[in-house]
């Protein structure tokens, strides 16, 4: 029996009003009910575009001129409109505090419901049902903003299930979670597809973690085409993903480094089906033992320790329990835990953001009990997560030379300063220019800058890589490694494990 086509693309393209050019270049695609299909490619590729023309934001939100054709279910999606898309398509965003709409857990998911006019008795009990389809029974009462990360996209997914829905879409759902909470996320959506049969689609950059279970095909875009369209097992054993800049999974990485060609029949495509002959698995393991890391160095003075440190917000929660530490100056370190581990807060009570209430800590062996935020910035610069949240002036320069500006330094001083951060960050050539013209990646760059050009002897940088495709990501580490090469100290807040592994 034949399987039923759900979603078909035919010489599809899409421009954008506001675009010169084309996103979207002569789509041909089918992808046919129950399957599971993954799809990748850098920034900028047109994959997040592709997810849009399916849940109907485009044409409907997002305005643009469509050539060819794209049917959902036999329907032409330009004849059809965005409320009658929404009862095919069902979209998780990457930004799960985008979708939310109740002020309890209950509330969010029973909304469409609400919307049909469903009875009171059956929302409960579908609500319910699906609640516990994604392990969120217990916390229907909860506020959606005490949740975390992958509990709130728990109820995301769920709210996108009690429509009933054939096809679910997702945009980046790995982007803000720790590997852990990503495998059950991936876990998750492998069950639902599974028990209910349904058509899947994911985007996503962390090609790896989604591996963690059976997709049946990747598409890689490029450059607004399809580039491949291949099983796992084809994709992994071929180098596009290293000539498009998209990183392969690690285990990959290392047959090729052990000199292992890595072939279709191997089953490359996830760790768990991949298989090795024994003269395979005797040159990786000879490579392994070749590359033991150099020993570190003793000798170094400690710039930054933690003496049995503790923290909580309020009486009932204690976030940071007898911490102990030291950071040697000129050290990559990486700060790893789960999402609510207590990273971020670790990086608040270092920079004076909120008092410890036991401990001490210690700069260059001196307790800093006392010092203001201001004394401390000094010496230890912070870079949050989102720019978007740091970034306070309309032009790039005037962002970078704040920091002095406010400490009462002479703008002759300024000018060299901004000069130089700016070159190191491969901003120079945007000395004039406004941020909002930058892309989120430049941003990031924008606002390491600014901390750069108050020469600080340590900086920390919660999640430097999230959301950014591998060519940017290699770009930044790169970018914080000769950094560090110059001396200053980085303390690194990831989820990350590549990252750390690779550079800490």
């Amino acid at each position: 029996m034949s399987k039923k086509p759900v979603i078909e693309f035919k010489d599809f393209s899409f421009q954008y009003y506001t675009q010169a050019e084309p996103t979207l270049y002569d789509i041909n695609l089918t992808i046919y009910e129950g399957e599971k299909v993954l799809i990748v490619g850098p920034s900028g590729s047109g994959k997040s575009t592709l997810g849009h023309c399916l849940n109907g934001l485009i044409p409907f939100s997002y305005k643009g001129e469509i050539k060819g054709s794209l049917k959902i279910d036999g329907i032409e999606t330009k004849e059809s409109n965005i409320f009658e898309l929404s009862k095919k398509v069902g979209t998780v965003l990457q930004d799960a505090d985008g979708q939310f709409i109740g002020l309890s857990v209950g509330e969010d998911i029973a909304f469409s419901l609400e919307n049909d006019c469903i009875g009171q008795e059956e929302m409960k009990e579908t609500v319910q049902r699906v609640a516990d389809m994604v392990d969120m029974g217990k916390l229907l009462s909860s506020s959606p903003f005490e949740l975390s990360g992958g509990q709130k996209q728990r109820v995301s997914f769920a709210g996108v299930m009690v429509d009933d829905v054939n096809i679910l879409l997702f945009d980046e759902p790995l982007a803000n979670l720790d590997p852990a909470t990503g495998k059950t996320a991936i876990d998750l959506i492998d069950r639902v597809k599974k028990k209910l049969n349904k058509t899947v689609v994911i985007i996503e950059h962390r090609l790896e973690d989604v591996l963690y279970r059976d997709v049946d095909r990747i598409l890689v875009v490029h450059e607004g085409r399809i580039h491949a369209d291949m099983t796992p097992d084809e994709l992994i054993a071929s180098d596009i993903l290293t000539e498009m800049g998209i990183r392969e999974p690690l285990y990959a990485t290392a047959l090729k480094y052990a000199g292992i060609k890595v072939t279709p029949e191997m089953q490359a495509g996830r760790m768990d089906t991949l298989r090795l002959s024994k003269e395979a698995e005797k040159s990786l393991s000879d490579w392994y033992e070749a590359g033991k890391p150099p020993e570190p160095e003793k000798d170094k003075e400690d710039i930054l320790a933690a003496e049995h440190l503790s923290f909580q917000y309020t009486k009932k929660r204690r976030i940071l329990k007898d911490i102990n530490f030291h950071i040697k100056k000129g050290e990559m370190v990486s700060i790893v835990g789960t999402n609510g581990a207590g990273k971020s807060t670790l990086a608040k009570v270092i920079c004076g953001f909120v008092k410890e209430d036991e401990g001490r800590l210690l700069f260059k062996g001196q307790d800093m009990k006392g010092q203001t935020i201001k004394e401390r910035s000094q010496r230890i610069g912070y870079v949050m997560q989102n720019p978007n949240q740091m970034i306070c002036k309309p032009m790039i320069y005037d962002e970078v030379a704040l920091g002095m500006r406010l400490r009462g330094m002479a703008e002759e001083e300024i000018g060299p300063r901004v000069e130089k951060a700016l070159k190191i960050c491969g901003l120079a050539a945007f000395k004039k220019w406004p941020v909002a013209a930058l892309s989120y990646g430049q941003k990031k760059r924008v606002t390491i800058a600014s901390v750069l050009a108050l020469e600080p002897e340590v900086m920390i940088l919660d999640e430097p890589t999230a959301g950014q495709d591998y060519r940017h990501y290699t770009e930044i580490m790169e970018f914080l490694k000769s950094l560090n090469d110059q001396g200053i100290t980085i303390i690194l807040i990831t989820h990350d494990m590549h990252l750390m592994l690779e550079y800490t």
